[in-house]
């Protein structure tokens, strides 16, 4: 969560739940399954779910969201 607090023009406007200007762009949520982040696709209209119970996971979403801010 500290490095996607640090990524710039990104907000955590509440807990587990940031956005990119006006558009919910990052949320957290738990399922029997395990943790689960919801990443919003490249094109804006979609989202792209990613597994964050593993520091694999976890890796991928950090960088897939640092790219998308930038573009």
């Amino acid at each position: 969560m500290e490095q996607l607090r640090a990524v710039p023009g990104l907000r955590e406007r509440s807990r587990g739940v940031f956005y990119r200007k006006s558009q919910a762009f990052l949320r957290f949520h738990e399922d029997p399954k395990g943790l689960f982040a919801d990443l919003r696709d490249a094109a804006g209209k979609n989202f792209d779910r990613f597994n964050i119970s593993a520091e694999t996971g976890k890796a991928a979403l950090v960088t897939t969201a640092r790219t998308r801010m930038q573009g």
